[in-house]
């Protein structure tokens, strides 16, 4: 079969001007991503990345979301291949990077590596991110701890520098434990907000000089002169960001919400109220040259969708981000005849100082080109595109918990990373290698729905504000020698749970690799025992055995036509129980109505992320778009 380069990948999902109407805007963009910045340096169309630099870094975050949201493997080998004609075999150099150059701007592409590093395991990406978060602890900084921007420029805090630092450096510090390194990391934007802002506007202005030294800078505030829009939406995006990974009971968490609000009060203050988005010099619109502006808008797009679906925002940040989107829609995007996708209107850089020396003036920001498709406003478009269309079915599920147990399946390992000497793993939420759940968390959200995990015996108490509850492969003594079984009193709570209107999913699995005996003490209140047997042996990559085709009328799967289940076990229902699900007389799904709620039954871990991201599977099976079936199928 012939290697589909970035350009016939464009032109498989671009193949007809109808089609084209249906596929997600985020999508068509990653098609263009594709076909500007080839993995492959035999393109005759466009110019790979050849350095290590952050536009690369936005970009691909762009294409991790897409890759997220639809399971396609071709963006997450888009993304390995990038950084693998970067970062050497063995994770030791990485092609342009100078840790002594001590720029934040190298910062930025760790986050990929981060990812990698978890999906896959290989080590030489957490060896190649452990060297950006060295050149971190040793950056550096003004005397109150501010990161300098670059080495080049002294004492000089940019709002850049927030985004590409230390969104990075949440991320690493939070996998490795470093509880210490959130202080650091809060402190930075504290500090920052607390030079640039401008009490009137409630902007930030762009840069900011300790020394008061720089020609740019105000003598006696050491500030730039101007909103520059990017800057900002830096900051901002940099912030909902970092918030994913800052625990939840530190001290100064509040204090960065509240730096958000604040700046998103700003923002909301200073969108265009014509077009919706906005100018490159936010507090301007009628200066003279001053032009809307395709990559603050993005980020802005991106900061409000995401802080109101995470709760850091207000629902009312809500219609200012539609607005925005749909201005950037109007504003800055170009379809051509084949359905392809041009990002217009973006600066291509503006910084302060350097050679040749840029000033900061307004007159400086407007002599800078505007482009197309340039990679920090295409990212940034991604990016704002994928939230945008997470929020359509947000309204399901919202204010709803699903709660996955770890009492019952409580396996746990030794982190070869962190030492962690009990790490607990399978079949959890954050998981983003094989055996995790992070492609089925990441659906839930999608659906306003908050994932949470129970690591203590079901009650009646904790299980009060969950909707769904999911009981996943209870451990056997192989694989857990302190094995907790379901007795009397969990099947008391959970069945009351059920009947009072919970959503009861169990996923176990087939003989030898699950408990049976316990659990079928459970699914009797419900009409349902499990055979305690084994089908759909599967010898990769002989997939086709484990296929299983989903019937046009199923309850259940609306959308799912194809899916895979290997090595299941099957079972027998009486009322209320019916079977859900039937291939060759076996019935593979069962489900129950029981009081106000209902139960759900197969035998296999189904939706873990070996089977739903996409990297494993042929394309034809539908395993995500099952997921998706259930889960709504379960919120209604």
């Amino acid at each position: 079969m012939k290697k589909l380069t970035g350009l016939g990948i464009a032109a498989l999902l671009f193949a007809t001007s109808a089609n084209a109407q249906d596929i997600p805007m985020s999508q068509k963009m990653a098609a263009t991503v594709m076909k500007v910045w080839p993995t492959d340096t035999s393109s005759i169309v466009g110019k790979p990345f050849k350095k290590w630099n952050y536009d690369e870094g936005v970009v691909l975050k762009g294409m991790e979301g897409v890759w997220q949201q639809t399971a396609d493997r071709t963006y997450f080998k888009y993304i390995q291949q990038s950084m693998d004609n970067l970062v050497s075999k063995d994770g030791s150099t990485i092609t342009g990077y100078k840790a002594d150059d001590y720029t934040l701007d190298n910062i930025l592409c760790g986050r990929n590596l981060l990812m990698l590093y978890n999906v896959t395991g290989s080590e030489k990406y957490f060896k190649a991110a452990t060297m950006l978060y060295d050149q971190l602890k040793k950056q550096p900084r003004t005397p109150e701890g501010g990161f300098w921007h670059k080495k080049r420029y002294p004492d000089q805090m940019w709002l850049d520098g927030l985004y590409m630092g230390e969104s990075f450096y949440a991320e690493y510090a939070g996998m490795m434990h470093k509880e210490a390194d959130f202080d650091d990391i809060a402190n930075q934007f504290i500090l920052m907000e607390k030079h640039a802002r401008d009490a009137k506007t409630g902007l930030l202005y762009h840069g900011w000089d300790y020394s008061k030294k720089e020609r740019w800078a105000n003598p006696q505030t050491g500030l730039s002169q101007e909103f520059w829009g990017r800057a900002d939406g830096w900051y901002a995006m940099a912030l909902v960001d970092v918030l994913d990974y800052f625990p939840q009971d530190h001290l100064k968490r509040p204090e960065l919400i509240a730096i958000l609000n604040r700046l998103a009060t700003a923002i909301t203050k200073y969108q265009d109220p014509k077009t919706g988005v906005w100018y490159d010099i936010l507090d301007k619109p009628e200066g003279k040259g001053n032009y809307l502006e395709a990559s603050a808008s993005s980020m802005f797009t991106y900061a409000l969708a995401k802080g109101v679906r995470n709760g850091y925002l207000a629902e009312s940040y809500l219609p200012v981000a539609e607005k925005a989107y749909k201005g950037l829609l109007t504003q800055f995007i170009t379809t051509d005849a084949s359905g392809a996708v041009t990002l217009k209107g973006t600066v291509s850089v503006s910084g302060l100082g350097g050679q040749p020396y840029r000033d900061g003036t307004y007159g400086y920001y407007l002599s800078e080109k505007v482009v197309d498709n340039d990679p920090k406003g295409v990212g940034a478009f991604l990016q704002a595109s994928v939230e945008i269309e997470r929020l359509a079915n947000r309204d399901l599920g919202k204010g709803k918990t699903v709660i996955v147990d770890s009492y019952f399946n409580d396996e746990h390992r030794v982190d070869k990373i962190t030492g962690d000497q009990n790490l607990s793993y399978h079949y959890k939420w954050e998981e983003e290698d094989n055996n995790g759940f992070s492609f089925f968390a990441n659906a839930f959200h999608n659906y306003g729905v908050k994932t949470e995990t129970l690591y203590q015996a079901p009650t009646a108490e904790n299980l009060k504000k969950a909707s769904i509850y999911i009981i996943v492969d209870p451990d056997i003594p192989k694989e857990n020698p302190n094995t907790k079984y379901i007795e009397a009193p969990h099947i008391q709570a959970i069945s009351d749970w059920v009947k009072g209107g919970g959503t009861l999913i169990v996923l176990n699995n087939d003989t030898g690799n699950a408990e049976f005996k316990h659990l079928n003490m459970l699914l009797a209140k419900f009409g349902i025992h499990d055979n305690e047997d084994s089908r759909n042996h599967v010898v990769t990559p002989h997939f086709e055995t484990g296929a299983v085709i989903v019937p046009a009328t199923d309850p259940i799967f609306k959308t799912a036509k194809k899916v895979y289940i290997k090595e299941i076990s099957t079972f027998a229902v009486t009322p209320p129980a019916v079977a859900s699900l039937v291939d060759n007389k076996d019935i593979l799904i069962a489900t129950a109505k029981y009081g106000k709620g209902k139960v759900f039954v197969v035998g296999d871990p189904w939706f873990y992320n070996e089977y739903t991201d996409g990297r494993k599977l042929p394309a034809d099976y539908d395993n995500l778009k099952a997921a998706n079936d259930l889960i709504k199928w379960a919120l209604k």
